[in-house]
């Protein structure tokens, strides 16, 4: 007892050190790190499978760079997949979870999402333009492009949450949507970054953006609705709301209203109330 005490005392611990927003951090800089080699001409992550629209299933994946056309499609899958689960089960022991159920859970979902993927590739589903469809020898497409997958993959995880909620709660240890996309936000910022420095107009446009975003925001937008909530809303400087004269006459009514409805003998007293209040401000 006393030694499963302590193991579960470092276990919260450890985890408690590293929380999910570092460890997609250091996942996504990672990532990023292997792909800057491709500069210098060392591609170490073009193995990664890629899935081009298709007709023909055999022609559906392919390495996502050409240094590694000698790859088949379903090998770059494998290797993306066994990537993948390397690098995330490695994460998930960091965090304190269990890596055995991760692993087999994440599995099932990659073969799931990867095969929504596929059949959004189809040709009767991605194809856009005309110019596609006929080389792909098709009379009509769907024209969603290969981000059809996404469709698929939705209309996918609501059959299984509706129709089968049993094998769905056994998914949920791998499904971590929070992690996934804190590393595809990383990887996007690091991409983004590197793009706009390799492309001086392209960061000297996102500077100007910003602080003309920021002149927009702070001197234009603030100052008039500062003035407007002044003017019309009633808001005093501290903050607080004083009720501005039409809101005060249109209150009347409802106030004689409720006033009828209590006392039917205070109706010509509401009445004159709402008379006095209206040529006040009126002659004001």
């Amino acid at each position: 007892m006393p030694d499963i005490a302590v193991k579960s005392a470092t276990k919260a611990a450890h985890t408690e050190n590293l929380s999910e927003d570092w460890l997609s951090a250091a996942i996504g800089v990672l990532v990023f790190a292997l792909a800057l080699f491709s500069l210098s001409g060392t591609d170490l992550l073009g193995w990664a499978v890629t899935t081009s629209v298709y007709t023909n299933i055999g022609t559906a994946l392919a390495p996502v760079s050409k240094t590694y056309a000698a790859l088949s499609g379903v090998t770059a899958l494998l290797l993306t997949y066994v990537s993948l689960l390397v690098v995330l089960s490695a994460g998930v022991a960091a965090l304190g979870a269990d890596v055995r159920k991760f692993a087999l859970r994440f599995t099932v979902v990659f073969a799931i999402a990867y095969a929504s993927w596929i059949a959004g590739s189809y040709a009767y589903v991605a194809a856009v333009t005309p110019a596609e469809q006929q080389k792909f020898g098709i009379a009509w497409s769907l024209k969603l492009t290969n981000e059809g997958g996404f469709i698929v993959a939705l209309l996918s995880g609501l059959v299984i949450a509706n129709f089968f909620p049993r094998f769905a709660e056994w998914l949920k240890e791998a499904i971590r949507p929070e992690l996934y996309i804190k590393i595809a936000i990383v990887i996007l910022g690091a991409t983004i970054a590197v793009t706009a420095a390799g492309r001086l107009n392209l960061a000297s446009s996102l500077l100007l953006r910003g602080v003309a975003a920021i002149v927009e925001a702070y001197l234009i937008y603030w100052s008039v609705v500062y003035f407007v909530a002044r003017k019309w809303f009633g808001f005093s400087a501290n903050g607080r709301c004083r009720s501005p004269p039409a809101s005060r006459s249109a209150a009347w009514p409802l106030r004689s209203q409720r006033a009828a409805r209590s006392a039917p003998g205070l109706r010509f007293r509401s009445w004159c109330r709402r008379w006095w209040s209206c040529s006040r401000w009126s002659k004001s």
